[in-house]
């Protein structure tokens, strides 16, 4: 059975500062938070896995708050992952001020991270994956989830190349994807036939004869349990990234394919099934109840953090945060067959808490130093909070809108809801390092173009509905596209086309007219041959002139049916 001991040991290891009041200093909050707390656990049975995933190519250690709204609609309304804050606290008993507590939600997030430090880092990832595999031995498999190789300038700037040699220091058994796609089909194939280890993608297929790509699943066999890895790439790349990037792919859930895989491997022997996933959790949600045969479901896309196993009748659903602050560690006895007793832990990696290791280290300075002096050249300041995450709104993407607005010349701006980007704290420098982490991608122009406000309305209502729909299988994942110079009201409980409304221009308080033409700017569109600087630029451009931001992310959004 699932029990909380893991959870409430380190809740128990860190709930004396809670006590402290506002006055907690950094040395007193890593003193009370140590290595050995983050990585106790007595072990379970045969099997462990451990998971990592959605890094987006974080190397080093950051900030990073987790999100005050995620919303879910229809049957996921209510449940985790769509619980933050006090909320998320109060259902899984966390002493508010913990370190779990910061880890886990965006509470009192700018006083703990100032005493918790920074999160992350791949070579404290890989001191937490080499210390249980110690322990374990070969009962050990390391699955990647995918969104590894994109979104930061070195991985930017070696197409994926930093990620791979680095991560190939943790010996992963497989791994699937998303972002990665988006290095073209060629890249793509040059790094996984060089990986060494399985790229595993069920539903990515060929256009023209549905032939598979990759392989859809690998065998292993650790403890005496043979174990199927059944891989899923994210069924929407082709709509949520450039499908002119991989023109000879298609994707999609499959779900009568994957019922075929899992029927496959268990006819081959398979006593545990897992699916490497980067559905999002909604989807692997609806998923887990209607593919029969998974036991785990290793979750990703949608970057949520759940201290405990979500179950949906036989199959566990793992969801392991993002940016590589997490690690999840999942023991299971798996014995005739069937999954007997489970024991899990949601590790959060404190950075200066655990020791880097020192072969990862070398590797990660070895990629970061000829753009190292670059990266750190300090290209603004901030007076508040700078965070991407939420469904609506984030000061990180107000500080892009604004730039769009000020260096494009536009009346309206228009910045995709990607979730991932650190978080810089108040009175932080901003580095090129910082813009590159909120904006590396392989498509940025920033457009600018002529817009009607019956396509304006179009688009968000498209957007709102990839987010809302009620049906998790027609959810496409990311956040609300973040808006500058644009106020609307959203009805979140409202089908497509009804949603949006109260368009306003913000600097006049004029209604948006529908035949009316409004000058646009954005970036990352998916359209083949869009012109425009890339977004880096602008954000350099813009600051250069402002020198700080001090965005309060009060939006001009205002959500009604929730």
């Amino acid at each position: 059975m699932v029990t909380r001991r893991d959870l409430l040991q380190l809740a128990a290891a860190t709930a004396a500062i809670a006590g402290a009041g506002g006055g907690w200093s950094r040395a007193f909050a890593q003193q009370r938070l140590s290595q050995a707390d983050l990585l106790a656990f007595e072990p379970l049975g045969n099997v462990t896995l451990v998971h990592v995933t959605d890094i987006h190519a974080q190397l080093e250690p950051i900030y990073f708050r987790e999100p005050a709204v995620n919303l879910g609609v229809g049957g996921a309304k209510g449940l985790p992952p769509h619980l933050t804050g006090r909320a998320l606290l109060d259902a899984y008993k966390i002493t508010p001020g913990s370190a779990l507590a910061h880890a886990l939600t965006d509470e009192d997030f700018v006083a703990l991270a100032k005493a918790y430090g920074r999160v992350g880092g791949l070579d404290r990832i890989a001191t937490v994956i080499k210390a249980i595999r110690a322990e374990r031995g070969e009962r050990m498999l390391l699955l990647d989830g995918g969104d590894t190789w994109q979104n930061s300038y070195t991985s930017l700037a070696t197409k994926g190349q930093d990620m791979v040699d680095c991560m190939a220091l943790l010996k992963p058994d497989a791994m699937t994807a998303h972002w990665e796609f988006t290095l073209g089909e060629e890249r793509v194939k040059q790094l996984v036939d060089a990986l060494g280890f399985p790229f595993l993608c069920q539903n990515v297929r060929e256009s023209e004869f549905e032939d598979e790509v990759f392989k859809a699943s690998e065998t292993f066999e650790r403890g005496g349990v043979k174990i199927a890895v059944i891989g899923q790439a994210l069924p929407y790349t082709p709509i949520a990234n450039p499908r002119w990037m991989i023109p000879h792919w298609t994707f999609g859930i499959r779900e009568k394919e994957l019922q075929a895989e899992v029927e496959k491997v268990r006819g081959e022997g398979a006593e545990l099934v897992v699916l490497l996933s980067h559905n999002g959790f909604d989807v692997d949600r609806k998923l887990a109840a209607r593919v029969k045969g998974i036991d785990v479901i290793l979750t990703g896309h949608t970057h949520d953090a759940l201290p405990e196993p979500v179950r949906v009748g036989n199959t566990l659903l793992i969801a392991s945060g993002s940016h590589g602050k997490f690690v999840s560690r999942l023991d299971l006895d798996v014995r005739d067959g069937k999954v007997k007793d489970v024991r899990y832990k949601l590790i959060p990696v404190f950075a200066e808490a655990i020791a880097p290791d020192a072969e990862v280290a070398a590797a990660i300075a070895k990629h970061r130093a000829p753009h190292k002096a670059m990266l750190a050249e300090e290209v603004g300041r901030t007076e508040t909070t700078l965070y991407r995450r939420d469904n609506f709104h984030g000061t990180l993407d107000d500080v892009i809108c604004d730039a769009l607005l000020a260096e494009r010349d536009a009346e309206i701006a228009l910045s995709p809801g990607f979730r991932w980007g650190a978080t810089l704290l108040p009175g932080q420098p901003i580095t090129r390092d910082d813009v590159y982490n909120a904006t590396a991608i392989t498509y940025p122009a920033a457009y600018r173009m002529t817009m009607s406000g019956a396509r304006l309305k179009d688009v968000l209502e498209d957007v709102a509905d990839n987010i809302f729909n009620p049906d998790p299988y027609l959810q496409q994942g990311g956040d609300m596209v973040r808006v500058g110079g644009l106020a609307y009201t959203i009805d979140i409980g409202k089908p497509i086309g009804s949603r949006i409304g109260d368009l306003k221009l913000v600097r006049s308080g004029a209604a948006i007219v529908p035949d009316k033409d409004y000058v646009v700017a954005g970036w990352a569109s998916v359209n083949e041959g869009t012109e425009g600087p890339p977004i880096w630029d602008v954000v350099f451009a813009h600051l250069a002139r402002l020198k700080t931001v001090a965005p309060s992310g009060s939006g001009n959004v205002k959500i009604i049916g929730a």
